[in-house]
């Protein structure tokens, strides 16, 4: 019982240091990123939680997953499976080289009163109109596109899965993303529709929150050229996030566009 008592103590502590950085993150957590055999796989787990890389709030939906191979051309995932607190899938590397896994969200958000209540919604531009009343008490729409992604490389690294859409918020690997090295500086461009993206905060975090009462995070900003580059104090999985907004929507009734960025990367000894 005493050993318990000490555990519920020190695990208050924790929160109580850690509650103020406390926020819903989203990932994708691939059970390994560099392999060497051939047609090897790799497990996915997908999940949204406060704690990196643990699973203890709910589950990433895979509606809109998108795996790219080395060739450019989209990767069938198998094996998709949604539980309580978490998503897995699992992605066959048939070809060598790079892939890219990603879910890939857009969408809008309404707000407005009906009758004095507050009403909500979420869904996509086609269903927009008809379920939205377009006369609505103060209406307000909110257009929103975001990216979580992650990288594997079998044999040998390629960059044919990560050439850039055009659209929304991404990141263009200058260092290759499966090739980053503790104590060594790796760089990365972040585009907004293709075009540098300037002065957005990036924030950096490593993995296993849960076991240490600071985030250890690392915050920098974009250059004029969209780029940043981190230098990676320890091994291990490590969570990128960036956003931003701007009123460039492609539906009128909506004022704003809010961009998020997130990417998984494993950082490798020395």
């Amino acid at each position: 019982m005493k050993i318990f008592r000490h555990l519920t103590i020190a695990a208050l502590a924790v929160t109580a240091l850690a509650a103020p950085a406390a926020a819903h993150r989203q990932w994708l957590l691939p059970s390994a990123t560099v392999l060497s055999g051939n047609s090897d796989w790799v497990t996915v787990d997908a999940a949204v939680s406060n704690d990196l890389f643990y699973f203890e709030h709910q589950p990433l939906r895979l509606d809109n997953l998108v795996v790219i191979g080395p060739d450019g051309q989209p990767v069938e995932p198998t094996n998709k499976s949604t539980g309580r607190y978490r998503s897995t899938f699992d992605v066959q590397l048939t070809q060598p080289g790079t892939y890219r896994i990603a879910s890939v969200n857009a969408g809008l958000f309404a707000s407005w009163k009906e009758g004095g209540q507050p009403k909500r919604w979420r869904g996509t531009p086609e269903k927009f109109a008809a379920e939205v009343p377009a006369d609505a008490e103060g209406l307000t729409v909110s257009q929103m596109a975001g990216r979580v992604e992650t990288f594997v490389t079998t044999k040998a690294p390629s960059s044919g899965a990560l050439k850039a859409t055009g659209k929304g918020l991404e990141m263009v690997p200058v260092t290759h993303p499966n090739d980053i090295v503790a104590g060594e500086a790796a760089t990365f461009q972040l585009l907004i529709d293709g075009a540098p993206a300037k002065d957005i905060e990036v924030e950096v975090v490593p993995g296993g929150i849960r076991y240490r009462d600071k985030l250890n995070d690392m915050k920098m900003k974009t250059g004029a050229d969209g780029r940043f580059s981190v230098t990676w104090p320890t091994p291990g999985m490590y969570w990128i996030e960036a956003s931003t907004q701007d009123a460039k929507t492609s539906v009128p009734q909506a004022k704003q566009r809010r961009l998020t960025y997130v990417a998984t990367l494993e950082v490798m000894s020395q």
